[in-house]
């Protein structure tokens, strides 16, 4: 079994690799289209095409996205901690400066709702930070919060309570907020050696039986009925079941009488549109059926199109989590844009996750 490090580095790096793969045929939604642009499976990194969503950039190359996640974990690396005040200072002298508030007008291509939304409040209208979420339901607090998950990995409880906070600076709703949280806990659960089966959502709920996470939960700790004048878990979310979809998410990746086939084909069970809810069951499902095999599983999220940027990011995090970087193929390290940088920001990160880890214990 790979080492917690190399797992921690293999979450970081997986995520680049499935964003960075993304670059060329980002959402196809006809995948005739996809198939005339790109052939018939995409293996490899890509050039996008002229006048799509990130025009300019190169083959391995991340986008704006990847970049704000490359920005979230050099954050984390020089200041050993989260901290909300200087986590805004950052984002306003780093990331908000290089956009202009429109679709297409940032630096690596496209801009996110939530990062526009976050330009207009923050940069037009001068609100304070308590007043610029956005009403997104899209996935990207969740994925700039993957190096916290990463730093905080051996902390559940304190990586819950920072990724609900961080999320909720930009994106105000709750179900957005609890899907994000729940999956940054599932890949700290992986980094830690844990499997990607249905017994990793009764792993969690456990702890929030124990106040430990922020969930509300009113059935007792195996989903049976709760016993008279025992009292419910109040939480800052309203119901456990973003903790409880991975594991069935899981069992039906496992589950032999259960096929979906082609595995791309994820993409049109679960839906190809960007909201959190259709990006996260597709990627549960690849990373459990994938769990050993990294190309495989980031290849089948790449190819289904939609929004296959997101679904190949979120998939290679959760393979790179359990196999390790050991165990990603080396042409897909290899093919990244200033790969010796991201390399040395995965390693700082997941040296500082193991050096917090002493201090904390």
């Amino acid at each position: 079994m790979s080492s917690k490090k190399d797992r921690a580095k293999g979450a970081l790096m997986g995520a680049f690799i499935g964003e960075a793969l993304g670059v060329g045929p980002h959402w196809y939604y006809d995948l005739e289209e996809q198939r005339a642009e790109y052939g018939e499976w995409i293996d490899d990194y890509t050039w996008p095409k002229a006048n799509r969503y990130h025009d300019g950039l190169e083959p391995g190359e991340l986008s704006q996205q990847g970049w704000i996640i490359q920005l979230m974990a050099e954050y984390m690396i020089d200041n050993n901690c989260y901290d909300e005040k200087s986590f805004c200072r950052m984002v306003d002298d780093k990331i908000l400066p290089h956009l202009d508030g429109t679709p297409m007008g940032g630096k690596g291509g496209y801009t996110s709702q939530v990062m526009r939304h976050l330009f207009h409040t923050r940069v037009e209208l001068s609100l304070p930070w308590d007043q610029v979420a956005s009403i997104s339901d899209t996935s990207e607090s969740l994925e700039r919060n993957i190096p916290v998950a990463i730093f905080y990995a051996d902390d559940l409880e304190t990586l819950s309570k920072v990724v609900a906070r961080n999320t909720a600076l930009t994106q105000s709703d709750n179900v957005t907020g609890s899907l994000s949280v729940a999956f940054n806990l599932v890949l700290a659960m992986l980094i830690n050696g844990e499997p990607l089966d249905e017994s990793i959502s009764m792993k969690l709920m456990k702890k929030v039986h124990k106040g430990e996470l922020p969930f509300h939960a009113v059935t007792s700790s195996n989903l049976s009925a709760p016993q008279k004048g025992e009292k419910a878990n109040e939480g800052l979310f309203a119901s456990p079941d973003a903790l409880l979809s991975p594991g069935y998410m899981a069992k039906a990746a496992l589950d032999k009488d259960i096929q979906i086939e082609p595995a791309w084909k994820v993409s049109i069970v679960y839906g190809m549109p960007c909201a959190i809810y259709h990006m996260l069951p597709a990627a549960y499902y690849l990373g459990a059926r994938f769990a050993d095999d990294f190309e495989a599983g980031v290849l089948n999220a790449l190819n289904g199109g939609g929004q296959n940027q997101v679904r190949a990011m979120l998939t290679g995090a959760l393979i790179g989590a359990q196999v390790g970087f050991s165990k990603i193929p080396k042409r897909f390290v290899d093919g990244l844009k200033d790969k010796e940088h991201l390399l040395e920001i995965a390693d700082k990160l997941s040296d500082n996750f193991l050096r917090s880890k002493k201090s904390r214990s």
